[in-house]
């Protein structure tokens, strides 16, 4: 169960109705995830989608990139939702299985590319350290340039807020779905 009252059409307001109908017009097909938490603030929901689909789907980098992001920032706030629905599109997007199993398993995947090993340094270090070194600063900054570096950034820090919401609002997997982290 959700700690967020459950919003349906009856009940929400005007502003909220407009947001959801958005949202779930969208790639999205649906209002889930963080969505039922967000809408309590219809204005926020508006702008965290804009910004999401940004990070999603029109960032400069490919799906097996930004979902590598996604599901190491998954992993590091245990986010099982975000991880729950991320693991595919990572997989989808041309992610190595066994990449995702060593971020899943808190190790340093082997046999990555050289651009996966520089965002899974870039990401592991800004999670951990809440910073990153100028090392790899410097390395993502050669490989992707600075717009790059800041739609990383831009990726983790996005789904950060979807990961602490799914977790706060206690999102739960489906039915018969393990724990990945468990």
């Amino acid at each position: 169960m959700t700690r967020f009252t459950t919003l349906t059409p009856e009940t929400m307001d005007p502003r909220q109705r407009e947001v959801a109908e958005s949202i779930a017009s969208g790639a999205r097909s649906g209002v889930r995830g963080p969505f039922p938490a967000w809408l309590h603030s219809p204005d926020m929901a508006e702008r965290l989608q804009n910004v999401g689909r940004f990070m999603r789907w029109d960032s400069s980098f490919p799906a097996r990139l930004s979902e590598l992001a996604i599901i190491i920032t998954a992993k590091a706030y245990e986010a099982r939702y975000e991880w729950f629905a991320h693991l595919p599109l990572a997989l989808a997007g041309g992610l190595k299985p066994a990449i995702a199993e060593a971020v899943r398993l808190g190790r340093p995947p082997e046999g990555m590319a050289e651009d996966e090993a520089t965002v899974y340094r870039f990401c592991s270090e800004l999670h951990r350290d809440k910073d990153v070194s100028d090392a790899a600063f410097e390395a993502a900054k050669a490989r992707f340039g600075e717009k790059g570096v800041a739609e990383l950034l831009g990726i983790c820090g996005y789904y950060v807020a979807v990961g602490l919401t799914l977790n706060v609002a206690r999102v739960p997997l489906p039915e018969g779905t393990p724990d990945p982290f468990g």
